[in-house]
């Protein structure tokens, strides 16, 4: 257990299979719990269920049990309500999960493009299938339906951050490099955090890295669009038509 951890032992409704589960968390996620949900109004508590997922991923690197007994003890909810919330969502983890999650975009798009390759390299790379982890626990390894970025296409992303237009051979030097302890820098995006930070960051609490916030150009194709709208003079109310648009590069 971390030092300042609570223990609780929550008895829950008798609709749950198992009512009794000791829950150890920190105190700093006790207080982060209260903190997500003020931010609620009062009566709606409960929509503070996602944030608070995240949050117990955060220290545990997945929903464990224990962490849906939390979060049903913390909005007055059963560990059924919250375990459908929690298996809908992939993002969500049910199992030990790597420091590092690797996501492979093998949709149509990016399949054609050879996303399905860079998967499969990358399976025999890290002797790893789908949803499965490294037997160092650093990487975990997922194909995913659409990452919603074909201009960029085959992509992938560590923690949710991307890595545009690999190669089976780029791809690999990457899952290297995150076994070697480095953090590369996505293509477009934040610099990396591992899952437990990145879960803390969904919860609702920023990056307390010195400028990681302010790291990430856009890509150009992202881009394009409003190029072309403030070529020909489109815009929304109260948008100012001369706002520069930054380039892949940061320049303006």
């Amino acid at each position: 257990m971390s030092t300042g951890a609570k223990s609780h032992l929550i008895q829950l409704s008798a609709r749950d299979s198992d009512s009794d589960v000791e829950v150890h968390f920190s105190d700093a996620t006790y207080e982060r719990a209260k903190e997500i949900i003020a931010r609620y109004p009062a009566g709606k508590e409960r929509s503070a269920l996602l944030p608070l997922l995240h949050l117990v991923q955060s220290e545990d690197g997945y929903v464990t049990p224990a962490g849906v007994a939390f979060c049903a003890e913390q909005l007055g909810l059963t560990k059924a309500n919250v375990g459908a919330v929690a298996t809908f969502y992939t993002m969500y983890k049910r199992k030990p999960t790597g420091d590092f999650l690797i996501s492979v975009c093998t949709n149509t798009m990016c399949d054609v493009l050879g996303g399905q390759k860079v998967f499969d390299e990358l399976s025999e790379h890290l002797n790893v299938g789908h949803d499965e982890t490294t037997a160092d626990g650093k990487i975990t390894l997922e194909h995913a339906e659409c990452l919603a970025a074909c201009d960029y296409g085959p992509v992938l992303t560590v923690n949710y951050d991307f890595f545009d237009r690999v190669t089976p051979e780029s791809a690999v030097a990457l899952a290297d490099k995150l076994a070697a302890g480095e953090r590369p820098m996505p293509t477009r995006g934040a610099r990396l955090c591992t899952l437990k930070e990145m879960a803390l960051q969904l919860a609702g609490f920023g990056d307390e890295r010195d400028g990681a916030v302010a790291d990430g150009p856009a890509g150009d194709p992202t881009l394009q669009g409003v190029r072309l709208a403030q070529q020909h003079g489109v815009s929304v109310a109260d948008f100012d038509i001369n706002t520069p648009i930054p380039t892949a590069g940061g320049s303006k």
